[in-house]
């Protein structure tokens, strides 16, 4: 009862009520207001903030006209070859010369362009249907390359106009990643189709490997300050050029969305 009654008069009496009460630390104020400021800027950014998602695809650098196999109408011997790849010729002119059994006919081309690849050679014996050549339609004059990329599945969330950074395959690192925007979008294509545009059968192999892709058609960005007369990333591009038919990967950036939209049914 003796102890009970000291403590009992211990709190009606307490000690050292000169000093002032103590709430907390300084280092417990500054983690304070430090867990404020990072909230508050979350807060901002949630709302006033954008993140962009990003689409990958693979496709080729081409002409808007594409492109088309040229097949042997007759079958024989190669006797003599007119042209070579990078060979630009006029509709209706001869690439191959064939001996048949009732003489040497020649092979023309269907549609002016520039000769891609050759797959016929001296000496070669070739038959009715079979691929020669593949020939790059001509477009207008000083014409500048696109990217026509395919990308499996839905394209719904791809905007027009999108930026979209290629890396192309010929191009060392150094120079970066070209940049271009996106033009165009179609409909899902077979193996045929892309053939048919591409003149490639192989690579449209690669393209339609998981199903029928999308096509998406890429403008390349002009400078007037890169030797290419392209956009680059970095170092003002290669010194030249890169040519049709080059394959590219690409990088489509979607449309930006703020994180609270995240949050928001």
């Amino acid at each position: 009862m003796e102890f009970r009654q000291k403590a009992l008069d211990r709190l009606q009496s307490p000690d050292e009520l000169d000093l002032p009460v103590r709430l907390a630390r300084p280092q417990g104020w500054l983690a304070l207001a430090v867990s404020v400021t990072v909230l508050a800027a979350a807060g901002v950014w949630a709302v006033t903030g954008t993140v962009s998602d990003k689409l990958t695809a693979a496709g080729v650098l081409t002409r808007t006209e594409g492109s088309y196999v040229l097949q042997s109408p007759v079958a024989g011997q190669v006797v003599q070859v007119r042209a070579k790849p990078g060979d630009t010729l006029p509709a209706g002119a001869p690439l191959l010369d064939v001996r048949t059994p009732t003489g040497v006919e020649s092979v023309h081309t269907v549609a002016a362009g520039e000769v891609v690849t050759l797959t016929a050679a001296i000496g070669a014996v070739i038959a009715t249907g079979a691929t020669v050549a593949t020939v790059q339609r001509e477009g207008r004059a000083g014409e500048p390359l696109v990217a026509m990329l395919y990308v499996s599945g839905s394209t719904a969330s791809v905007p027009m106009g999108a930026a979209v950074d290629l890396t192309v395959a010929s191009v060392p690192g150094r120079y970066g990643v070209l940049r271009g925007k996106v033009a165009g979008i179609g409909q899902p294509q077979t193996r045929q189709q892309i053939t048919t545009f591409l003149g490639d059968a192989a690579m449209a192999g690669q393209f339609a490997a998981k199903g029928a892709p999308v096509p998406v058609l890429v403008r390349l960005d002009s400078s007037s300050t890169t030797a290419s007369g392209y956009r680059w990333s970095k170092g003002g591009g290669p010194p030249s050029a890169p040519v049709s038919m080059t394959p590219v990967g690409a990088s489509l950036r979607l449309a930006s969305q703020r994180p609270l939209d995240w949050l928001l049914p």
